[in-house]
């Protein structure tokens, strides 16, 4: 029990209570406990025997309402009451020091969460902030990452093609030299009794120059972009070419 009723004093403080207008034993708990802000709140074993004393004393009595006991005080208690004004006086300011005590505590109390809570509220905003940082430093780094996958994969992809593109330059430069080489056989040459006895290997070793010469252009020219432009260069640098074997061939 809270020190503010000392002996007999909670005793006095029903009284008063009952004196107001009639009540039922938890009306007088909820009032006691409103009184002292909550912090102090009797329990119904501490209330119902002291009404119960007080009925037996005839300073109270009590009716049923609607199943409940009604306290009331008698004309004995409000004499008993009337007899103790002064007690009752001082008994009212200690209640009200107490409960201005119990406020500045509780103040008291609501100020240091208060603190505490912007104190672990300011922490966690940092820790939000340098989680913010983090994640930010780490999705910069991952899209740094990505960047040097991609560049990395499409490196070895320009490989491959590049190896692919060579593989294929090759097949076809021997496809070509290959059928030029048959096409040059297949012509033959002039046979008379002037022929030199290796004019057959001559003739062989003619048409494969001009099978590598065939070879070449077209490996460049599956490298380069042709256009009607290079096209036509390329058709007059055959014709001069084309025209000094002849000068060759006839000298």
């Amino acid at each position: 029990m809270s020190p503010v009723f000392g002996h007999g004093r909670l005793r006095l403080y029903l009284l008063k209570l009952l004196e107001e207008s009639p009540r039922h034993g938890y009306e007088v708990i909820r009032l006691l406990q409103d009184r002292f802000l909550g912090v102090y709140s009797p329990s119904p074993g501490t209330i119902y025997p002291r009404l119960a004393r007080l009925e037996e004393e005839g300073l109270v009595t009590h009716e049923l309402v609607d199943g409940k006991k009604v306290f009331s005080i008698t004309d004995k208690g409000r004499a008993e009451l009337n007899s103790r004004l002064d007690e009752l006086a001082d008994l009212e300011q200690e209640i009200t020091d107490s409960v201005r005590d119990i406020a500045r505590e509780v103040k008291e109390d609501v100020r240091e969460t208060v603190k505490t809570l912007r104190e672990e509220l300011t922490a966690m905003a940092k820790d939000v902030k340098r989680g913010g940082r983090d994640e930010a430093r780490r999705i910069r780094e991952q899209q740094k990452a990505d960047v040097l996958r991609i560049k990395e994969q499409q490196k070895r992809q320009w490989m491959e093609h590049a190896a692919q593109w060579q593989s294929q330059g090759e097949r076809l430069s021997k496809e070509w030299r290959r059928v030029w080489t048959q096409v040059w056989s297949d012509l033959g040459g002039p046979s008379d009794d002037t022929t030199p006895d290796n004019r057959a290997e001559l003739d062989a070793e003619l048409g494969e120059l001009l099978a590598d010469f065939v070879a070449k252009v077209r490996e460049e020219a599956s490298e380069s972009r042709l256009t009607r432009e290079t096209l036509s260069d390329c058709r007059e640098a055959l014709d001069e070419a084309a025209e000094r074997i002849r000068d060759s061939l006839r000298g």
